[in-house]
């Protein structure tokens, strides 16, 4: 996949959706391309996490394993396409984090993957671009919360 696809894919995602073309141009240059096969598994609950992804084909589910007592099993929590954003955010912080999900491919899927540890370091260096970063953080945050409270109601 050459730059300039990475970069439309970039500019139209959730996440990034109206952000400066500097900006984009700049996370551009951190992100790597993964082809993944149904069933392929991006992160799992429990793991360390330092990567972001963004969905540039394909289907991925978010996935929580639950243990209610008698009750154990995954819950899906959110089916993510094309141009949605996952990930580990908290390695913007320069914080280790457990993830609290998995992510499984539902279908032959081609991500974008960007080291937490780099994109920190393209906002600590533009205070502009990190401020956009954390106000849709927050936002995409909140999103997940609900997602996870409607989960929850389906138990």
């Amino acid at each position: 996949m050459e730059r300039s696809q990475i970069t439309r894919i970039l500019a139209g995602s959730e996440f990034f959706i109206g952000f400066g073309e500097s900006h984009i141009q700049e996370i551009t240059g951190i992100c790597q391309i993964r082809e993944l096969d149904t069933g392929t598994c991006l992160f799992r609950q429990g793991d360390l996490g330092e990567e972001l992804f963004i969905i540039a084909e394909g289907q991925v589910n978010l996935e929580r394993a639950m243990n209610i007592g008698a009750r154990k099993g995954n819950i899906v929590i959110d089916t993510l396409g094309k141009g949605r954003v996952l990930g580990c955010w908290s390695t913007l912080l320069d914080k280790p984090h457990i993830l609290m999900s998995t992510a499984i491919c539902e279908r032959p899927s081609t991500v974008l993957v960007m080291k937490g540890a780099q994109l920190r370091a393209l906002m600590v260096r533009n205070t502009d671009l990190g401020f956009n970063m954390l106000e849709r953080l927050c936002l995409l945050l909140r999103d997940r919360i609900q997602a996870a409270y409607g989960a929850l109601d389906k138990i």
